[in-house]
């Protein structure tokens, strides 16, 4: 047992004061609110749940940075994804778990504390399946464990390369499946995974999968989450519709059981009838607003989702920069720019935006990786806690969440703990020296 004492805590009703979280194994054990520090308790300032983010490709925080220069005439999401692919085509399980681990540590520090990894790199660099099907699904688990971050891994179907039935590229080859295959591969990931993880599936968008494939393989997720790229780039809202008459966020609620299990990562382009089917289907938009500024994506019309009752979470997707509350100002700060006004994001019940934003993200990231999140008896500890002398924070009263979000450079964090571990100390992963050593020196073999 340890017992943990923070001046004040996010709780599910709200914020209380002096408040002792004792912590047994993984779980919270008891919480009591309104008493003084015990002399063995670790003291220290504002408690928060930790955040789920909802989409990640660990391994492509090893080429952040690398594809700011113009690729062509018109660079945009598809030039970058021919540098994604040259990048990815030299890694080995090894440099995946190496790059991932250090993805994750930085998610940690950040706030993050579970991650959902929307996993396609399955085949060897010859597209050939490894002898154990799981082999980078291992790397994956592997990384997850040497950080410390709760792990919901969606293995990703993958099995053309657009609309109607179009070919694989050359540079997809290492994401290829077919259903029994798939099978197989879900199973032996299943095997690999600890105890607190959760397995779902991601068929990974309607330009990768057919109807039949996608009706093939949604039995394989049982009751656990099911995520797919929807309607991230209007050029492949243009190809669905040629292809079926209809926008991709659209056809999925007509032809897919989309209900909460589902997370509909970007649908960044989506019409107002979408927009209401989606908050009425229960489903999460997981979105990813660093990445889909980075990439020229477009912006997310937050503002009538949230009017709808929609549900959202956020995610690292590219982790060009892993930054939890840059992702949830990013979102606000989008609206802001398309709408020329302020504090968008706010209702009658809470008006104030980050603690708008965080709860949101907070409870529709939960749903969408399948677990259970926030400050209570009987739930996982997964802890951060905030510095309350950082200088953007100090003296900060209901306007904390607020003061993190949009006024906080990094170190506002001190501390986080996940499943009762604590991960990150002073700010910084406690074994980051380690980790960043182990992938500075994958990246020194692939830059070579």
């Amino acid at each position: 047992m340890q017992h943990l004492w923070f001046e004040r805590a996010l709780l599910p009703d709200g914020w209380a004061e002096k408040v002792r979280i004792s912590v047994d194994h993984a779980m919270i054990a008891t919480i009591e609110t309104g008493v003084a520090a015990g002399s063995d308790d670790s003291r220290h300032g504002a408690a928060l749940p930790g955040l789920c983010n909802v989409h990640s490709h660990g391994f492509q925080r090893g080429m952040a940075g690398m594809s700011e220069r113009r690729g062509r005439a018109e660079d945009d999401f598809w030039s970058w994804r021919e540098v994604m692919y040259r990048f990815l085509d030299r890694l080995t399980p090894d440099d995946v778990a190496a790059i991932t681990a250090q993805a994750y540590a930085e998610m940690l520090e950040a706030g993050f504390t579970r991650v959902g990894e929307f996993h396609y790199l399955h085949n060897d660099v010859d597209g050939r399946r490894y002898a154990d099907p799981a082999e980078t699904a291992g790397a994956i688990v592997a990384a997850a464990e040497t950080s410390g971050i709760g792990l919901t891994l969606l293995p990703v179907f993958y099995a053309q390369g657009d609309f109607d039935g179009v070919s694989p590229t050359p540079g997809q080859r290492r994401f290829l499946s077919n259903p029994d295959n798939f099978a197989r591969l879900v199973e032996a990931s299943r095997a690999k995974l600890p105890a607190d993880a959760v397995l779902g599936i991601a068929p990974h968008s309607l330009r990768a999968v057919t109807p039949e494939q996608l009706a093939a393989i949604l039995p394989l997720a049982g009751n656990g989450p099911i995520h797919i790229h929807a309607a991230e780039q209007m050029r492949e809202v243009q190809a669905c519709l040629v292809w079926s008459g209809a926008r991709p966020v659209e056809w999925l609620l007509d032809n897919a059981p989309v209900d909460a299990r589902w997370c509909l990562v970007h649908s960044t382009h989506v019409d107002p009838n979408e927009i209401a089917r989606l908050a009425a289907s229960g489903a999460v938009a997981g979105l990813c607003p660093i990445t889909e500024a980075n990439l020229g994506d477009g912006i997310f019309p937050a503002v009538e989702f949230r009017a709808a009752g929609g549900r959202f979470g956020v995610g690292t997707d590219s982790n060009v920069l892993i930054d939890a509350a840059g992702e949830l100002r990013g979102l606000e700060y989008s609206q802001r720019l398309s709408r020329r006004k302020r504090a968008l994001l706010i209702d009658a019940a809470e008006p104030s935006v980050g603690a708008y934003l965080f709860t949101a993200a907070q409870q529709g990231g939960a749903q969408a990786l399948g677990v259970t999140s926030g400050l209570a008896q009987g739930n996982p500890a997964d802890i951060v806690s905030l510095d309350l002398n950082h200088p953007a924070l100090f003296g900060a009263g209901a306007d904390l969440l607020d003061r993190w979000i949009f006024a906080a450079r990094p170190g506002a964090i001190d501390a986080v703990w996940r499943g009762g571990r604590q991960c990150v100390a002073h700010g910084r992963h406690v074994d980051a020296d380690a980790i960043a050593a182990r992938y500075r020196s994958t990246l020194t073999h692939l830059l070579a």
